[in-house]
């Protein structure tokens, strides 16, 4: 709570939930005395709250007999109001004001805000991000204030401008890192800081360096100097970017610059809790737009755990040296850096925010509980583990704060003596060392086991085996080895001799992939379990040739080759997508960044399933752009990934063709909400904006069925409307008449959508279902749509808008764009016409569009093509006396057509509907257009494990498939010449040629 929200609160007296007893009644008795002399009128409420305080700590003895008058003030009204009382003085201080007086007033702001704190916390007033929240406060409100009256004092030297009061302008941005950037500062705790400068700022520009240098030393000397009043915060200002070679403030160019180019994994996870907390906020914020793409990066980096599992590891060993070993203990643990501790809970949540935060925004909390509640929402970490990791880190936080309210030092480790631990113990509200002991060991334990679960269970990177089950495997040396060609054609290889060649050419860094010594260490490590797993399958050559192309094509393999270093089982999934599916590896190769798509869902982190929470991010993440292209690429990037990851799994069985179809169709309606604002924000700076004038997007097709299969493209129309009165757009000599604007608004959506990256193609868009087609405007105004669907559109054009959907666009016009569907399909047309057009339609497809082979399902004689028509035909021509008809799904049409008693067999045609929608679903995964049989293996299988839930019998052969297939396209057929209109006798049928 602010100070300003403090003040406008009611005040109420303390009452404290919570109180120890001390452990040194004389020292509490001491002090209660003391205090019972300056406050006599509060010393009797006082009492139990001093024993409590000075019965453990002689620092808060002595402060709370120096700050009696804040004290009582608690005791009467509550800590929030003794907490505001305290600070308010600074937020009226004169920045001109001498600096002993600026010293003197931060210091007493500190003595009495840290007695009221701890007062809050011992007493169970506050809970411990209260707490945090308020010495965070404490140090960004002394801060704000010290760096005020530094800069007035160095505008008064004639170096700088005037600066505002609140720091805007002046060219000085102050960073807060680590806890006080999160807002979880500790009791006695150093505050890490960036300071960064705008050498523009400067009367002279090539002086600022040397003014903000003695800016940043004048500022470290004011918050620690220790004077007869204490200190206000010991300052570290090692964070900044290369901290060795560096001034102690660097220019925004150069810091950018740096991060840009030379920024490391644990920069990373430091900027992940980085905020402005004084001096030129704004600036600062906008320095950490910049460098986010450094923080959160797109790409999904499992080497960056390695790196930060490291760090901590040198802490160990650090630690090891000074004769505090790792293992958990009580007596002497250091409850931060120690075994199961602090730190472990904040590197276990900054290692996994740094994987999965580039694509889910909102992981991004630089809170530790925060960060822990929304990883276990977003399925990146267990429930038990999220909950485990919080309750240890509440309580470990009390432990440390308890450990530094003794003496005011900064310390984590808990006493060696006996005396010192039941001090804490005491202090913590415990009986005895034991029950303290037993309750602290258990969250160190708990820490301990999740945190090895992340850092510690993954391969070691420094001693390469060539050992393998099944055999030894050395590809090292000029000749070819005998027993590792042997142990390779034993294991299914059919050219051992290629294999050991490709494998040879990886580990002498013929690939770009694995020229690193990192790649090089991991690639060893992976080879035999990598071979294995291609072994397995059938076809294993041409998989692990597949595999070779995929790595000739990636820009580095680091990242892709510590992700499945930490989860070998991930490469059974991607020898299992390489074998059985030729055109998904084709696609792999031309597109490197679908191998994270590929491994994304099966990631150990991972709770989620393939079809879940991308779409969900897209909106978060394009918000978060900095500009249109970079909104377009994390666009782009997501739906490339996401894509693979919904195509494996439903290649791989895992979800079925209706689940796959809606998570296709999700994330093609979140890219398209997510960018249809950005896109006309960025028109609208260029040609202003028509008054009352809007636009949606309209899906029809399989997007507007939510039934997007492998390839399919957005069949879109594009709908605006506008004042009346408006005569132009808003912006002088660039202004555009309402359908001009409006038919480029759309060629710029269009564009997005469909403008090739370094990634692919997000969509294909076909707009060939708008009014008067292909020849029409791109976008129509709604005026025009309803006026063409009133008397001038043909049937297949309504048929087309039983499914029908607005995707995008606000909600005034989309609820008048849906009315405007919803009439063009009731409009007033005898049933037989429908049905009669519906037939000779079909009758010239079959004419002029063929089928093309066996295994055209779509537009075959009872394909796919001839169930749809079915529902929309009839939904259509009944729709008038029956409005409930109308549904945009195929599947829900055919269902609401069997319970008005129109469709005795709409079990069977939603069955075969899904048969069709399965079959060409992996066709298109796994060898794209086929017309010839399939040979015997992973792609057959693949089908045949796929097809059987839609079948009378699961198919056991090719054969027994496509009697299938031909049975259920006779029932299709017969349905259509029944409820439709009768079509021509001789139709191609499934596996026959001649179509």
């Amino acid at each position: 709570m602010s100070v300003t929200e403090t003040n406008r609160a009611p005040a109420k007296a303390a009452i404290f939930t919570r109180l120890p007893s001390p452990h040194d009644p004389e020292a509490a008795a001491r002090a209660a005395e003391a205090f019972a002399e300056r406050e006599p009128a509060a010393a009797t409420a006082a009492t139990e709250l001093i024993h409590a305080l000075a019965g453990h700590s002689p620092y808060l003895a002595e402060l709370l007999v120096r700050e009696s008058a804040c004290l009582a003030l608690l005791l009467a009204r509550g800590p929030d109001a003794a907490f505001a009382t305290a600070l308010a003085p600074l937020a009226h201080a004169a920045p001109e004001s001498p600096t002993a007086a600026i010293a003197a007033l931060l210091r007493t702001a500190k003595r009495q805000a840290a007695l009221t704190i701890a007062a809050a916390d011992v007493g169970g007033l506050w809970p411990l991000d209260r707490v945090t929240g308020a010495l965070s406060e404490l140090a960004e409100t002394t801060l704000s204030c010290a760096v005020a009256h530094l800069l007035a004092t160095a505008h008064a030297r004639g170096e700088l401008r005037r600066p505002r009061r609140d720091g805007r302008g002046s060219g000085l941005t102050v960073l807060g890192m680590g806890k006080l950037g999160a807002r979880e500062l500790n009791y006695s705790s150093d505050i890490d800081l960036v300071l960064l400068f705008d050498p523009a700022a400067a009367h002279d520009p090539d002086a600022a360096q040397g003014i903000f240098v003695r800016i940043a030393r004048d500022l470290v000397r004011l918050m620690e100097e220790r004077t007869e009043g204490g200190y206000v915060f010991r300052t570290d200002l090692r964070l900044r970017p290369d901290p060795a070679a560096t001034p102690l403030a660097v220019s925004l160019p150069a810091a950018i610059a740096y991060y840009e180019s030379m920024g490391q994994n644990w920069e990373r996870a430091a900027m992940i809790k980085a905020r402005p907390v004084a001096g030129d906020r704004p600036a600062g914020e906008a320095f950490l737009r910049e460098i986010r793409p450094f923080v959160w990066r797109r790409h999904l980096d499992f080497a960056m755990v390695a790196d930060i599992g490291a760090i901590k590891r040198q802490i160990n060993a650090a630690k090891a040296a000074r004769g505090a070993g790792p293992e958990i203990a009580v007596a002497g643990h250091d409850v931060k850096l120690g075994r199961g501790g602090i730190r472990e809970v904040e590197f276990t949540v900054q290692a996994l925010q740094l994987i999965w935060g580039g694509r889910e925004p909102g992981l991004r909390d630089p809170t530790t509980l925060g960060a822990l509640s929304a990883l276990a929402a977003a399925g990146r970490m267990g429930r038990r583990a999220a909950a485990d990791l919080a309750d240890a880190y509440v309580f470990l936080r009390d432990v440390e704060h308890r450990l530094q309210m003794v003496a005011d030092r900064q310390t984590q480790r808990l006493p060696e003596d006996a005396e010192g631990l039941a001090n804490i113990a005491s202090f913590m509200g415990f009986e005895g060392v034991e029950a303290f002991s037993a309750t602290l060991t258990g969250h160190l334990r708990r820490v301990s086991r999740h945190y090895a679960s992340l850092f510690e269970h993954m391969p070691s990177l420094t001693a390469p085996s060539n050992g393998a089950e099944g055999g030894s495997l050395v590809f090292t040396g000029v000749e070819e080895d005998p027993a590792t060609l042997a142990t390779l054609s034993g294991m299914g290889f059919s050219e051992p001799r290629s294999v050991m060649a490709m494998v040879r050419g990886w580990l002498h860094g013929r690939r770009r992939a694995t020229r690193s010594e990192r790649a090089q260490e991991l690639l060893a490590r992976l080879i035999p379990p990598l071979l294995a797993a291609f072994a397995s399958q059938q076809g294993p050559d041409a998989a692990l040739a597949r595999f070779d192309t995929v790595l000739a094509q990636l820009p580095a393999g680091v990242q892709a080759l510590s992700l499945l270093a930490r989860n070998p089982k991930l490469l059974d999934r991607l020898a299992f997508l390489l074998a059985a599916a030729p055109a998904l590896a084709n696609h792999l190769a031309s597109n490197p960044a679908v191998l994270e798509g590929l491994l994304y869902g099966a990631a150990p982190e991972a709770e989620v399933g393939p079809s879940g929470d991308a779409a969900a991010c897209l909106p978060a993440l394009v918000r978060d752009a900095r500009h249109l292209e970079e909104a377009l690429d994390a666009t782009r990037h997501l739906a490339v990934q996401h894509r693979a990851e919904i195509d494996a799994a439903a290649l791989e069985g895992s979800i079925d063709v209706d689940a796959a179809g809606a998570a296709r169709s999700a994330l093609a309606d979140a890219a398209i909400t997510a960018l249809l604002p950005v896109l006309a924000a960025d028109f609208a700076t260029r040609f202003g904006k028509v008054k009352g004038g809007a636009m949606v997007v309209v899906a029809l097709g399989k997007l507007g069925g939510r039934e997007m299969l492998p390839g399919s493209d957005l069949d879109l129309i594009l709908i605006y409307d506008h004042d009346p009165a408006a005569e132009a757009s808003t912006r002088g000599p660039r202004s555009l008449p309402p359908s001009q604007y409006f038919a480029r608004l759309a060629q710029q959506l269009v564009a997005g959508l469909t403008a090739q990256g370094a990634e692919g193609r997000l969509f294909e868009v076909d707009m060939r279902l708008r009014p008067s087609g292909s020849k029409g405007p791109v976008a129509v105004r709604l005026a025009s749509f309803e006026a063409y669907h009133a008397s001038d559109s043909w049937t297949w054009e309504r048929m087309a808008l039983t499914r029908a959907r607005v995707v995008a666009g606000p909600p005034g016009l989309s609820r008048k764009v849906t009315a405007a569907i919803r009439a063009a399909m009731l409009r007033p047309v005898e049933p037989a016409t429908v049905l009669a057009d519906a037939g000779a339609m079909r009758a010239r497809m079959l004419r002029d569009l063929p089928a093309d082979g066996p295994w055209d399902v779509k537009a075959m004689a009872g394909g796919l093509v001839e169930v749809e028509f079915i529902a929309q035909a009839l939904s259509l021509a009944h729709a008038r006396e029956q409005p409930a008809l109308l549904r945009t799904t195929t599947r829900e049409a055919l269902a609401s057509l069997g319970a008005a008693g129109l469709l005795p067999e709409w079990a069977r045609l939603v069955r075969a509907e899904r048969l069709w929608r399965t079959v060409l679903s992996i066709l298109r995964l796994t060898v794209g257009r086929w017309r010839q049989p399939l040979l015997p293996g992973p792609t057959a299988a693949a089908l045949l494990r796929a097809v059987a839930p839609f079948c009378d019998t699961p198919p056991v052969d090719q054969e027994a498939l496509l009697a299938q297939m031909r049975s259920v396209a006779d029932t299709v057929r017969a349905n259509f010449n029944t409820h439709v209109a009768p079509l021509p006798d001789k139709p191609p049928r499934p596996g026959e040629t001649g179509s």
